[in-house]
């Protein structure tokens, strides 16, 4: 068992820092330096930990950038993964459009990650462009209570701790009566997604009222879509959360500039941690904190 000897006024001061390294949604016609195959969702799962991350929020790709939901292809992930970053928390991805359910959570099932990232209400997710007037993605995520009390069974069965994602400010308390039925357990992590069209906005009041809306006993970290994640990164930071960046949910470093790594992005952030006076969790602190010893 993994002892965490932190006091809690000393984990207050550690930052969890999640990488997010591909998503579906982003390509390289956007941003070259995007990872496809397992080798390279790899190498940058590496320069995230090395420049200070402990979770990688992994989505599957194929060879030409296309969504893979596959078992197999999530195998090759975490064998690439584990042979660079052997200690790294792997968080797995469990959102798709279009698919059943149990094709949505076999990976899981068949893998036992550490974690595994949970939609926790349905929404509409949309990109529009002022500029041309249009939705560039214009979809319904459909997380029903029925299918919710599935993933969550499955994950408990396979020992995975749950990411709680919650695109506003309802889908916390979606959480209730699933905590009532004992699918969840002490310590809860959410994790507050802000920026998409759809769900709630990025704004420091917005993150106060989300970080004031969870249970008792949770972590949670937030997870700002497009440029403004810094304004978010920096406020969560401030009130003692936990942070995520990467080329999944943003391209560009405080300066402006496009990144050309994963590492470049989590570098920034380990940054503005120090920068604001708090210290960056290692892989061993975040697994106590989350209650997810290494595996043997």
């Amino acid at each position: 068992m993994l002892l965490n000897t932190n006091t809690p006024q000393q984990m207050a001061k550690k930052v969890i820092i999640t990488a997010s390294l591909t998503g579906v949604l982003a390509r390289r016609e956007q941003c070259p330096y995007i990872p496809y195959t397992p080798q390279e969702i790899a190498l940058e799962g590496k320069r995230a930990v090395d420049a200070g991350a402990s979770i990688l929020h992994i989505h599957a790709r194929q060879g030409d950038g296309a969504p893979a939901y596959d078992i197999e292809t999530y195998r090759q992930i975490g064998i690439e993964v584990r042979k660079l970053c052997p200690d790294a928390i792997i968080n797995y991805s469990t959102g798709a459009v279009g698919l059943s359910r149990e094709e949505r959570i076999q990976h899981i099932s068949a893998l036992k990650p550490d974690m595994a990232a949970l939609n926790m209400g349905s929404m509409n997710y949309g990109i529009y462009s002022p500029k041309t007037k249009e939705f560039y993605h214009d979809f319904v995520f459909q997380n029903p209570f029925g299918d919710i009390k599935f993933y969550l069974e499955k994950m408990k069965e396979a020992g995975t701790v749950p990411e709680m994602e919650v695109f506003d400010n309802g889908h916390i308390n979606n959480a209730n009566p699933l905590i009532d039925m004992g699918l969840l357990q002490k310590p809860y992590f959410f994790s507050f997604v802000m920026g998409v069209l759809g769900g709630i906005p990025i704004s420091t009041r917005n993150l106060l009222h989300q970080a004031a809306s969870v249970p008792e006993g949770s972590n949670w970290q937030v997870i700002g879509i497009g440029r403004k994640q810094w304004q978010a990164i920096a406020a969560a930071i401030t009130i003692d959360g936990n942070i995520r960046a990467g080329l999944e949910d943003n391209f560009y470093l405080p300066s402006g500039e496009m990144a050309k790594s994963n590492g470049e992005l989590i570098d920034a952030a380990a940054n503005l941690v120090r920068m604001l006076g708090k210290e960056v969790a290692s892989i061993s602190e975040a697994r106590a904190l989350l209650n997810k010893p290494l595996s043997n």
